[in-house]
């Protein structure tokens, strides 16, 4: 046991015994519930021209967390979720049964004020305690104050208590909550109609990556935690429920877990008919213009010490227009796939031997040209062998594909395609995906014969997107890693 450990079981035994003490006070250190007339942000706001030492007779009942005590008690600083506000608690105001509760409080115990406002003389809107209600007794200590969870790894696995003591982890949090919300008001101004899909499939589909399996017992099936929602949004637009559908959906991928990285994490699926890729791309702008005005402010933004400008429209330049540019090879002009899987690893590139033309451009992009990507840009042309759900490049060179991928800083935050409607290529393109697999390729797609049979009754030409909730949030936040902007970030038990 750690010395840290030792002293917070001493005084968790000393709160234990104050506990003891309220009962025999005859107080329920554990209430059902007390009304709350008040939160602090709406005080400070009622009263933000009350002039220093002005006393009022306005009662109002808060209710909060102690954060400080000072004289014995006499001044209570108290949060709530809004912000703080002083409690001035005195034995010419507050009765001995209030006085007696005082004197057993800690910081970190929830407790409940009725009183009057006042502005004490320097200036500290303060509720004058009339009566001291404990609404809940904290039997662990806080962090130490000046300090707080100095633990990065203790901050993910007791969020509730990095909640507690850390402003900025709330203030993320809420933004998180904030670009959400400004999506939602975005798409429906748009027409679009928010649905549900299964986050249990019988098939893996809809995006390249290794699933979760589980096992359903009453049908004695294995079932898989969903990788993304896409095939049965687009079934959504076969069966015309509406012309736009999107989902704000969890996805799950048995993948590694890095600062940009999740198991668990969430994404913006949408799904629009009669329209191409290119419409994705205003529609990606858009939410991410919006976000960013509602949770930084406006479109200037820094993210990790680097000067971002999400000014609309961002460039669109093709992959292979960009490798070029980063490294003078023009894998447009290679035709055969073993001289570009030569090509990619003479530049650094890791190449599998079974890669062909596609892969190889790949590899080189997200070896040279990924990472430098700092202002937002659209990458189009992605190549045919990694675009198993994107129609075939209207251009002559059919190894392309109508997808692109949207950038910033470094990192794709979208990707979004023209979507195959005819139901023969998508059964060639998914039976390209099984031989990938039988080739080694455990995150290649697998065939969805139901999803073909959607596709034989008829979609309309359509475009879909998908977007990075997490990362995006980490851009605006200025947050480092994905754990601080995910609540419940997935961790290792403690032994």
């Amino acid at each position: 046991m750690t010395e840290n450990e030792v002293g917070e079981d001493a005084l968790h035994a000393v709160r234990l015994e104050k506990l003891g003490e309220l009962k025999k006070l005859g107080l329920e250190a554990y209430p059902y519930s007390f009304a709350v007339t008040a939160s602090a942000a709406e005080l400070a706001k009622r009263y933000e021209s009350l002039p220093a030492k002005t006393e009022t007779q306005d009662r109002v009942a808060i209710a909060g967390r102690i954060r400080s005590i000072r004289n014995s008690g006499m001044f209570i600083d108290l949060h709530d979720a809004s912000g703080k506000i002083q409690v001035f608690s005195h034995k010419d105001i507050l009765p001995e049964a209030g006085m007696a509760v005082v004197r057993l409080l800690d910081i970190g115990d929830i407790i409940g004020i009725e009183g009057l406002i006042r502005r004490t003389p320097r200036g500290e809107l303060t509720v004058n305690a009339e009566k001291v209600v404990l609404l809940a007794k904290a039997l662990r200590p806080l962090p130490e104050k000046y300090h707080g969870l100095a633990d990065v790894e203790t901050r993910y696995r007791q969020r509730y208590v990095d909640l507690i003591v850390t402003e900025q982890s709330r203030e993320t949090l809420r933004k998180r909550s904030q670009v959400i919300s400004v999506f939602r008001r975005v798409l429906a101004a748009r027409g679009a109609l928010e649905v549900e899909t299964p986050m249990l499939h019988t098939i893996p589909g809809g995006a390249s990556a290794k699933p979760f399996i589980t096992h359903h017992n009453a049908l004695d099936m294995d079932l898989y935690l969903r990788i993304a929602p896409e095939l049965h949004l687009k079934r959504l637009i076969v069966g015309g429920l509406a012309d736009t559908v999107f989902e704000i959906n969890r996805c799950f991928r048995n993948e590694g877990i890095s600062p940009r990285h999740n198991p668990e994490f969430t994404t913006l699926e949408l799904y629009a008919a009669y329209v191409d890729y290119t419409a994705m791309i205003a529609i990606i702008e858009e939410l991410i213009t919006a976000a960013a005005r509602e949770v930084a402010g406006g479109l200037q933004i820094s993210y990790g010490g680097k000067a971002i400008d999400l000014t609309a429209p961002w460039p669109r330049k093709s992959m292979a227009e960009l490798v070029r540019e980063k490294t003078g090879v023009d894998f447009l002009a290679i035709a055969d796939d073993a001289v570009a899987r030569q090509q990619a690893r003479a530049l650094g590139a890791e190449v599998h031997e079974t890669s062909g033309w596609g892969r190889a451009l790949e590899g080189v992009f997200a070896h040279k040209v990924e990472d430098a990507l700092i202002q937002p840009i659209h990458v189009t042309e992605f190549p045919r062998e990694i675009s198993p759900l994107a129609k075939g490049h209207r251009g002559n060179d059919q190894r392309l594909t109508e997808r692109f991928e949207t950038y910033i800083n470094g990192w794709e935050v979208a990707n979004a395609f023209s979507e195959i409607n005819d139901p023969r290529d998508q059964q060639a393109r998914f039976e390209a995906q099984m031989r990938e697999r039988e080739l080694g390729d455990e995150e290649a797609q697998r065939l969805d014969a139901d999803y073909v049979t959607a596709l034989e009754y008829g979609m309309p030409p359509a475009g879909g997107l998908g977007l990075g909730i997490d990362r995006l949030v980490m851009i605006l936040t200025d947050s480092p890693s994905i754990r601080d902007v995910i609540a419940f970030p997935t961790m290792r038990p403690k032994a």
